[in-house]
């Protein structure tokens, strides 16, 4: 009976710590991208860059009614219709990762399906409260946005835009003549600016994909690993 509950003290000892780890992550990686975004939603003007690093990383600050890294999605009825889905997808990645800790499952695992939820969170949060709680950023004017405006915000509740500034343009050239079609034009790599929270999930989904076989083992490899616990105790 003894061998037992401490068997149950155990589990629920780790969940717990599984359980912090995930509000850690969430809550750090929601902190900073939120920051971030105030501050230049309030402090830069619609398309205004500011060089930090030479000629291949700016703050520049831009707005996007629609998808990550700045593509759009079929105007008002698409960005409810996002917004929506975005809502939706945070349910269901909370609900798994609530059942990865109940299973006690990688702690990796945990970290970047909780970085992939702050990042969907991070930008639904734009999309909801944004347009509701800042005065609009007009294009192409040295104005910058008032948080609670008296007048209002620009936008409805689910209409807002998300806030994009990181913009790693680090080839910006031309395509030599000669190449076929393309000779002439403009070439740029990285062209997409994002965010903190695009970041969160692109950073979580690729350390998923690079970690398969460690993250979601084999069923012999999770009964070898039971064995061993079982014959530790």
């Amino acid at each position: 009976m003894k061998q037992n509950s401490n068997k149950i003290d155990a589990k629920i000892t780790l969940q717990k710590k599984l359980t912090r780890l995930a509000i850690f992550t969430v809550a750090g990686v929601l902190l900073i991208d939120q920051a971030s975004k105030i501050w230049v939603k309030t402090q830069m003007y619609l398309d205004e860059s500011i060089p930090v690093f030479g000629d291949w990383f700016f703050i520049h600050f831009i707005e996007n009614p629609g998808m990550a890294f700045g593509f759009e999605f079929g105007g008002e009825m698409g960005k409810l219709a996002l917004s929506l889905f975005r809502i939706v997808a945070i349910g269901f990645i909370a609900f798994y990762l609530r059942k990865l800790i109940k299973e006690e499952a990688n702690r990796g695992l945990i970290i970047c399906v909780s970085l992939v939820l702050a990042g969907a969170a991070g930008n639904i949060i734009d999309s909801a409260f944004y347009g509701v709680i800042f005065s609009e950023s007009p294009p192409f004017s040295p104005q910058t946005a008032v948080m609670f405006p008296p007048e209002g915000g620009y936008a409805s509740f689910l209409h807002g835009h998300v806030v994009d500034m990181l913009y790693f343009p680090i080839i910006d050239t031309t395509w030599p003549e000669w190449v076929p079609w393309l000779g002439g034009g403009k070439l740029q790599f990285f062209r997409p600016i994002f965010n903190i929270a695009d970041s969160a999930i692109s950073i979580g989904m690729i350390l998923i994909l690079i970690n398969q076989k460690r993250f979601f083992p084999s069923e012999k490899k999770k009964e070898a690993v039971v064995e061993t616990e079982s014959e530790k105790l």
